[in-house]
C-alpha cells in the first residue's frame, strides 16, 4: 500500500509530497515539529504532544496552521489512510512560504504544516529492549533553546551518525561540567543502587520530554521514586540501571556507555517493568 501525507491542506501520495523552495523550514530551520507513538491503534499521548507543539509554536512566534481539534482530526486521519496499527505520526510546522529574508515574513503569510505517518515492528522494538542498546558521549555544542522542539537538528544528526560509526545507538550531550544533558533524540536516565530514578530537571538546558513526563505516571503507579537532577558520566557508568525515554522508543535500556558496561551489561528489571507498564498508563486516542 502506498504510503499518504497531509501537505498544506492535502492529502497526497507519500512518493510526490513536496513543499516550495522557499519555505522557510527549509532555508532557515524556521519550525518546530512533533513525533507520537502509535501503540495497537492508538496515538500515545496527544494531549501532552499538542500541548508542547503550543508551547514551542509561542516561543518562535510562529501561529496554529489550523485549530487544535482540526488539527487531531487531520492527524487521526493520516495514520488512518495509512493504516498504521503501530509505528510514528510525524507532524512539522513552519513559518510557511516567503520570499528569502532573515527576519519575520508578514503576519498574513500563512504556516506550513506536514504530517506523515509510518509503520515500526514492535516485535524489533521488544528484541532492542532485551539486549538494550549502547551510548556514547559528546561535547553539548546545541544552541541553549533546546526546550523548543525546532526542527533545526544538525547538531544532533552528527552526534547520532558519531555514534553509529563507533557502534553505538544514541549520543549524550554533556555540558561544560561534566553532567550529563540528554541525547541527540531520548532524555537521559539512570536507576541509583537504591532504586531511586534519576533525571535532569526540565526547566532548561533540555527538552521535556512527553514520554518523560508520563514515566512520572508510570513510577507513581509502580511505587518508585523520581529525583530531578543532574548526574555525571561516572555516575551514570556505576548507576545500577540506566535508559532513555522517547515517543520513537518509549523505554529503551541502556547497557553500555563510552564502551563501558553499565552494571552486569544486561538490562534492568526496573527499567523493563517501567517500559512494560508505560501502554496501560500513558494517554491513549484511537486512531479511527
Amino acid at each position: 500500500m502506498s504510503r499518504i501525507a497531509y501537505v498544506n491542506g492535502q492529502y497526497v501520495q507519500h512518493s510526490e509530497a513536496g513543499i516550495h523552495i522557499e519555505d522557510r523550514g527549509y532555508q532557515f530551520a524556521d519550525g518546530v515539529y512533533e513525533v507520537c507513538e502509535i501503540a495497537r491503534g492508538n496515538i500515545m499521548d496527544m494531549t501532552r504532544h499538542l500541548d508542547r507543539l503550543n508551547r514551542s509554536l509561542s516561543e518562535l512566534k510562529i501561529a496554529w496552521p489550523m485549530a487544535r481539534k482540526a488539527l487531531q482530526t487531520v492527524i487521526k486521519e493520516v495514520v488512518r489512510r495509512n493504516r498504521v496499527h503501530d509505528g510514528l505520526v510525524y507532524l512539522q510546522v513552519t513559518r510557511g512560504v516567503a520570499r528569502r529574508d532573515h527576519v519575520f515574513p508578514s503576519a498574513d503569510t500563512p504556516p506550513a504544516v506536514v504530517i506523515t505517518a509510518k509503520r515500526t515492528s514492535p516485535a524489533a522494538a521488544a528484541v532492542r529492549a532485551a539486549k538494550g542498546i549502547k551510548v556514547i558521549t559528546v561535547p553539548e555544542n546545541r544552541w541553549e533553546r533546546v526546550d523548543i522542539k525546532s526542527i533545526g537538528l544538525l547538531p544532533n544528526v552528527l552526534a547520532r551518525q558519531q555514534a553509529k560509526d563507533l557502534g553505538a545507538q544514541e549520543a549524550w550531550f554533556i555540558d561544560s561540567d561534566g553532567i550529563v544533558k540528554e541525547g541527540a533524540a531520548t532524555n537521559a536516565w539512570i536507576v541509583t543502587k537504591d532504586g531511586v530514578l534519576v533525571t535532569r530537571p526540565a526547566e532548561y538546558g533540555i527538552l521535556r520530554g512527553i514520554t518523560r513526563t508520563t514515566i512520572f505516571d508510570v513510577a507513581k503507579k509502580l511505587g518508585l521514586k523520581i529525583e530531578e537532577r543532574g548526574f555525571s558520566v561516572d555516575e551514570a557508568k556505576k548507576a545500577k540501571e540506566v535508559f532513555m525515554t522517547a515517543a520513537s522508543t518509549v523505554v529503551m535500556p541502556i547497557v553500555a556507555i563510552d564502551g563501558e558496561s553499565v552494571a552486569n551489561g544486561h538490562p534492568g528489571t526496573t527499567t523493563l517493568s517501567l517500559r512494560e507498564a508505560f501502554f496501560d498508563i500513558a494517554e491513549k486516542t484511537p486512531s479511527c
